[in-house]
C-alpha cells in the first residue's frame, strides 16, 4: 500500500498536480508517524488495516469540513475538501453496498449455523475476518441482528 501511494505521489509530481501531491504527502507523513510510534512501542510497523483505519478517519474529517464549508457558503474550500476525499478513497478498499452486505451477512449466518441473537458475536467476528475494511460493520451488525431475529432458537 505504501508503495502504491509513493508511486501515485511520483506520478502527481510529474503531472504537476499540486493538490494530489499535497494530499499524498500528507498520507505518507501520517504513515511514517504511525510507523515510528509503533516501533517505539516495540512493533515492526503498522498493518495495511491500520492504514485503512486512519485513512477512514482522514476521509471523515474531509467530509465534515466539506459540509461545514458548504453551509458557510465557501464553495471553493468545499470543492478542495471533496477533491482530497476522492484521492483518499482511491487507497481504501471498495465498500460494499447494502444489498451485497445483506447477502453476505445471510451467507455468513448460514455458514456458521447461527441460530439466534446469541450468535451475533460469532457472525460479526466471521465478517470482520473475511471482509476487513470492505463493509461498514455497524451497518452489518444491524443487518445481522435483523436476519437473526427471524430465526428460531433466540435466547
Amino acid at each position: 500500500m505504501r508503495d502504491d501511494i509513493s508511486a501515485s505521489l511520483k506520478d502527481a509530481l510529474e503531472a504537476g498536480d499540486k493538490r494530489r501531491a499535497a494530499t499524498l504527502r500528507l498520507i505518507l507523513t501520517a504513515i511514517k508517524d504511525r510507523e515510528a510510534a509503533a516501533r517505539d512501542c516495540g512493533r515492526d510497523g503498522i498493518t495495511d488495516e491500520e492504514v485503512h483505519q486512519f485513512l477512514k478517519r482522514m476521509l471523515a474529517q474531509r467530509e465534515e469540513s466539506r459540509q461545514a464549508y458548504e453551509e458557510a457558503g465557501q464553495v471553493e474550500l468545499a470543492v478542495q475538501e471533496e477533491e482530497e476525499s476522492q484521492i483518499i478513497r482511491e487507497f481504501l478498499p471498495r465498500q460494499m453496498g447494502e444489498d451485497e452486505m445483506r447477502r453476505i451477512c445471510a451467507e455468513t449466518i448460514a455458514d456458521i449455523e447461527a441460530q439466534g441473537l446469541r450468535d451475533i458475536g460469532r457472525c460479526m467476528n466471521s465478517l470482520k475476518e473475511r471482509y476487513p475494511g470492505q463493509m461498514d460493520f455497524v451497518q452489518a451488525s444491524c443487518l445481522v441482528k435483523d436476519l437473526l431475529r427471524t430465526r428460531p432458537g433466540d435466547s
